[in-house]
């Protein structure tokens, strides 16, 4: 099972990424996804979550508006992008799978896979 985050860097404040994460060795299809984050010296924070089939996605309150979540369950692939950032959404982003159900969920003890995590800074 891998998967695995890509698109993270330095950004100045307003400026956007787009963050992917490619799965294998699991039936993507059938797992909610999730996007959670850490800042250094901080918990863990889900930030947004996608359904199996892409229908339903929720997102933090503060990054609604700014991020939107999508899903190519043909490429096995979700993506995050993240516009008009600001200085606290600095942290290393993960994505997470789980558990295998429809839906997705909020609380990271119930994931069952995880990505390496990609950094995301955002400072001029």
């Amino acid at each position: 099972v891998q998967l695995v985050e890509s698109g993270g860097g330095l950004v100045q404040p307003g400026g956007s990424l787009t963050l992917s994460c490619a799965a294998s060795g699991f039936p993507f299809g059938n797992y909610g996804m999730s996007w959670v984050r850490q800042a250094p010296g901080e918990d863990l924070e889900w930030v947004s979550g996608i359904t199996s089939d892409g229908s339903k996605t929720g997102f933090k309150d503060s990054v609604k508006g700014r991020f939107t979540v999508s899903r190519d369950n043909a490429k096995n692939t979700v993506y995050l992008q993240m516009n008009s950032l600001k200085p606290e959404d600095t942290a290393m982003y993960y994505c997470a799978a789980g558990p295998r159900t429809s839906g997705y969920v909020l609380d990271p003890t119930k994931y069952n896979y995880w990505g390496q995590g990609t950094q995301v800074t955002v400072s001029s």
